[in-house]
Parts: structure tokens; C-alpha cells; sequence
């Protein structure tokens, strides 16, 4: 479902859509002056990224880059994660007072990236248990089916399944014992799957557990930047584990204790 972005609300339709199918499309959610100012951030994390950066590409053509808790790097992403509208959406989808933000993340795909985004869902990356956990993706450019638009398989957030998480670079990086996510590609028929074509200032939330994916970037003229923001509301706690995506230092947060902490900062109240 894609609705009208409302400053003051986002409305009921929208809070049912996200706890109903596991994601919901606001359009022009950020405005002109933050994506100009994102593109920059981008552009300058590109050529100087952090130590959690990624180039996902192997095999194939292109650049696949992402680099993770961008805002420690950055400072002035901070203002983006404090003062954007981003924190008021995820408490209102979720229906939280409290949320705490997990890391924030670029994720690029250059023109003719060939690499694709393998069908996953969030929330078995990541040190957090709950179900309040959600991912806000900011579009930074016009965003296609051929430039790899992400599609989501609805419902899927309440499949009662958690499955094992998996790289896009190493197939055994992470062991957890969880099954695999099913052949998406096989049930294509069977899914109620949806993607969204997106302009700058557009952005998607997803439930942690809602699996998605994306093909590689066909485009050879046009970038696919977006802002990732990732949410944890009330009901989450920390939840260590082995060979986890790697966090940028340990929070020193006991096992099941709230995520309050400097790595994991409360951005509302």
C-alpha cells in the first residue's frame, strides 16, 4: 500500500497496512534539501568509507557498497537520525513512544551493478530480540524495476518463522541454526509479492521479519542510492548471539536489558 505522507499523521490506513502486510510506501517523506544533503554525505562516504563498509560485489559487474552505523563516521547524519521525520514514522507505524536506533546504513548500487540483494529478512542479523523492529529505506534517487527496486513478500513478517540469515559476499558467514529462506523464486506464484518505483524523498518501512529482496542495478545511466535507517520499539531487548553481522563495538548490555546504550541511542522521547 503506498500512501500520502501527512506531517501531523500518518493515518489508520497505514499503521493497519504496516501490521498487515509488513510494509507500507510513503511518498515524499524527506524533503529535497535532506535527499541533496544525503547524496553528499554518500558521496563523500564512497570515497572515505568507515571500517564497516562492504563492496558486495564478487563476481559480476558494478559496485554493490554499503557501510553500516554511518552516522558514527559522519556526525552530521546525526541531525538526519534526531530531526528527520524518521523516528516520529517508525514509533507510529510500530505503535511505540520509545525507540531506539539500531544503525544507520548506505546501501548503493552503481550503474550496471549485476550483483542482486538475495532474498532475506532482517531482524536474525542483528543482537535484538522483539517484534517492534522495523527498516526505513530512504530512496536518494529515481528508483526502477530495472534499477533494483526492492520487492517484499507480504504477510511474510507473520509467517511464525525466523529464518537463518544470509550473506551477500561469504554463504558461510553466518551458522546460526535456522532454516533457509524459502525458494522465493519458485512461489512467485503462490506470494502476494510488491515493489515500489520511488522518486527522491520517497521511502518504505519494513518489519524486520518481512522477506524482501532486490536484482542488481541494469541501469547504466541511472545510480540506486538509498538511507537506511534501522528501528527497535519498546518491546526489544538485546539478544547476543554468534556470528551475527558484525555491531561497531560491544554495548556492554546484559542479555534480554533494554538496547538503551551508546551504540543503540534512544532517539524519542
Amino acid at each position: 500500500m503506498t500512501n500520502d505522507f501527512d506531517a501531523d499523521a500518518l493515518g489508520q490506513a497505514a499503521v493497519d497496512a504496516y501490521r498487515r502486510d509488513g510494509i507500507v510506501c510513503l511518498r515524499q517523506a524527506f524533503d529535497p534539501d535532506q535527499v541533496a544533503f544525503l547524496r553528499d554525505v554518500a558521496a563523500r562516504d564512497m570515497a572515505a568509507p568507515s571500517r564497516m563498509s562492504n563492496d558486495a560485489t564478487r563476481d559480476g559487474t558494478g559496485r554493490f557498497f554499503s557501510d553500516t552505523f554511518v552516522h558514527k563516521h559522519i556526525a552530521e547524519l546525526g541531525g538526519i537520525v534526531r530531526d528527520s521525520r524518521a523516528a516520529d514514522v517508525a514509533c507510529a507505524l510500530m505503535r511505540t513512544k520509545k525507540v531506539n536506533l539500531i544503525f544507520d546504513q548506505f546501501l548503493i548500487k552503481a550503474p550496471g551493478t549485476s550483483t542482486r540483494t538475495v532474498w532475506h529478512h532482517d531482524a536474525t542479523y542483528w543482537p535484538v530480540a522483539g517484534d517492534m523492529v522495523a527498516t526505513l529505506w530512504l530512496a536518494l534517487d529515481p528508483v526502477t524495476m530495472e534499477s533494483g527496486a526492492v520487492e517484499y513478500v507480504k504477510g511474510s513478517h507473520r509467517w511464525g518463522q525466523r529464518y537463518k540469515a544470509e550473506s551477500f559476499i561469504d554463504k558461510d558467514l553466518y551458522k546460526e541454526d535456522l532454516p533457509p529462506v524459502p525458494d522465493i523464486e519458485a512461489m512467485r506464484d503462490e506470494l502476494d509479492i510488491v515493489a515500489f518505483e520511488m522518486a527522491p524523498g520517497d521511502c518504505t518501512i519494513h518489519h524486520g521479519l518481512t522477506v524482501h529482496g532486490a536484482p542488481g542495478n541494469a541501469r547504466d545511466d541511472l545510480w540506486r542510492r538509498a538511507y537506511v535507517m534501522r528501528w527497535a520499539g519498546e518491546d526489544v531487548t538485546y539478544n547476543p548471539r554468534p556470528n551475527l553481522q558484525p555491531m561497531l563495538f560491544d554495548p556492554q548490555i546484559p542479555a534480554g536489558g533494554p538496547l538503551d546504550s551508546e551504540l543503540f541511542p534512544v532517539i524519542r522521547p
